[in-house]
C-alpha cells in the first residue's frame, strides 16, 4: 500500500510531559495553553438550550430563521453592518468551517490551489488547505503581526483560491486592515475569508469586521464560544456575499451539517443579549493586564498589550520557547503554548491564554514569589493606550518574513 496522508501529531498532545510537571504542584496545573472559557455562559442561554422543544426534529441546516435573525440583529448592532438573514448561515462552530472551507471552494474552482493565511496563527487554516488537496501558503506579517499582502509572490496570487485574516489574530493580537484586505481580494478575484471569532474582545479602536468595506467576495466567520462562553456547545455562524453564502450552505446541507437544534435556540439567545459580553470583557481585560504584571515582576518581561483578543505573545528570554515553558511547568505549575504551534515563524515565543478566573493567576504569581497586584494608578490608560492615535493597515513594507 502506497503511503497516504498522515495526521500530524495535534499540538497541544505535545504538552503532555508538561502537563505532568505542573500538575505535580500543590493546586494542581494552572492551563493557559488553551483559550477555552472558565466563565459560565448567561442564564437565559442554558434556559434556551432546556427549554427549546427543539431536540425531536431535524434542525435547518442553514440555521433557523430566529438564529440569522439574531446574527443579523447583532451585526448592525455591535459592528454597523447590514446583512440580510438570507445571507446568514449556522455552522457547527468555527473550527469545522476553517478547515472545510477550502475544500468546498475548490469544488466550485477547481482552476486555483492555494490557500493563504497568516504566517503566524490557528493552524487549522493551513490544515484545512492540506485535507483539500491545496497549497498552503504562508503570507509574512509586519512588524505589528498584521498581513503584508505585498509579500505575496505573483504566482501564489493568481493561484489563490481563498485568503484567510484573523482579526483580532489568535496568537499575536494583530489587528489587519480588513477593509484593504477586501478590496485586495477583489482586485485579484480571491475569495476573502475572515475568521473573527475574538472581535468582542477588540482593545485597539473599534470593533472590526470585513462586512464593513461590503459583503462582494468576503465572508466573515463569528463563533459564540469566546463571545458568550459557549464553546461546549459548537455554536457559530459565517455572513457575507449571498452568492458564497448559498454555496456554502447548499454544500453543507447536502453533507448533513446542523447544528442541534437547543444550540441554535441558546445561541439566538446569547446574540440577543450584550450585557454579559460587556461584563466578560472587562473580565479579560484585568486578567490580561494581571498577566504582564506577573511577567514584568518575575521575569523582568515588557509584554505588549494585544491590539484584541485575551492572549499574551511572549518573546522568551533566550528564544527558547520550549525550554520557557518547560520553566513555567516547573517553578509556577503553569501550561502555556510553545510559539511554533502556530508555525515556524512563532518560535521564541509563547502564548498564554488569560482565561482562568484570577484566583487561578494569583497561585502562579504566589509560586513565581510575585507580590499581590498594583492597583493603577486613576490616571492610567486603559489596555489599548500604549497603542492609542495607532491605525491598522495591511502593511506595503516588504519584510519578507513575519516578525519572530
Amino acid at each position: 500500500m502506497s503511503a497516504g496522508f498522515v495526521p500530524p501529531a495535534y499540538p497541544h498532545d505535545r504538552l503532555a510531559s508538561l502537563a505532568v510537571t505542573a500538575a505535580a504542584h500543590d493546586g494542581g496545573v494552572v492551563d493557559l495553553s488553551v483559550g477555552t472559557p472558565h466563565d459560565p455562559p448567561p442564564p437565559q442561554v442554558v434556559a434556551a438550550l432546556a427549554g427549546s422543544r427543539a431536540e425531536q426534529a431535524y434542525p435547518p441546516s442553514i440555521g433557523s430563521l430566529a438564529l440569522r435573525r439574531s446574527a443579523s440583529a447583532w451585526l448592525d448592532r455591535r459592528l454597523g453592518v447590514q446583512v440580510e438573514p438570507s445571507s446568514i448561515a449556522a455552522c457547527i462552530g468555527t473550527k469545522e468551517l476553517v478547515v472545510g472551507a477550502p475544500h468546498w471552494l475548490r469544488l466550485r474552482d477547481p482552476s486555483r490551489d492555494t490557500v493563504l493565511y497568516p504566517a503566524v496563527s490557528y493552524p487549522s487554516y493551513a490544515m484545512g488547505a492540506t485535507l483539500a488537496g491545496c497549497r498552503a501558503v504562508a503570507v509574512p506579517l509586519d512588524e505589528r503581526w498584521r498581513l503584508d499582502l505585498d509579500a505575496v509572490a505573483d504566482d501564489d496570487v493568481a493561484r489563490a483560491l481563498c485568503v484567510w485574516s484573523n482579526t483580532p489574530g489568535n496568537p499575536a493580537g494583530g489587528l489587519d486592515d480588513l477593509g484593504a484586505l477586501a478590496v485586495w481580494g477583489r482586485r485579484h478575484q480571491v475569495t476573502v475569508l475572515s475568521d473573527e471569532c475574538y472581535v468582542e474582545y477588540t482593545w485597539d479602536g473599534p470593533r472590526r469586521s470585513v462586512l464593513q468595506a461590503g459583503v462582494e467576495g468576503v465572508i466573515a466567520v463569528h463563533s459564540l464560544s469566546k463571545r458568550s462562553n459557549m464553546a461546549g456547545l459548537r455554536a457559530g455562524f459565517y455572513a457575507g456575499d449571498p452568492e458564497l453564502v448559498t454555496y456554502l450552505a447548499e454544500v453543507r446541507k447536502h453533507a448533513g451539517f446542523m447544528v442541534p437544534g437547543p444550540v441554535q435556540a441558546a445561541a439566538a439567545a446569547a446574540l440577543d443579549d450584550d450585557a454579559h459580553v460587556d461584563v466578560q470583557a472587562d473580565r479579560y481585560r484585568r486578567r490580561l493586564e494581571r498577566g504582564r504584571q506577573i511577567l514584568a515582576d518575575a521575569f523582568g518581561l515588557d509584554v505588549a498589550p494585544p491590539g484584541g483578543g485575551f492572549y499574551l505573545w511572549v518573546a522568551v528570554p533566550g528564544g527558547d520557547s520550549w525550554a520557557f515553558a518547560a520553566r513555567l511547568a516547573d517553578e509556577a505549575g503553569c501550561l502555556v503554548a510553545p510559539g511554533d504551534f502556530y508555525g515556524r515563524h512563532g518560535a521564541g515565543h509563547v502564548r498564554l491564554a488569560l482565561v482562568v478566573p484570577e484566583e487561578r493567576l494569583e497561585l502562579v504569581a504566589r509560586r513565581l514569589g510575585v507580590g499581590p497586584p498594583v492597583p493603577p494608578p486613576p490616571s492610567a490608560p486603559p489596555l489599548s493606550g500604549e497603542r492609542s492615535g495607532s491605525s491598522s493597515t495591511v502593511s506595503s513594507k516588504r519584510t519578507g518574513e513575519p516578525c519572530s
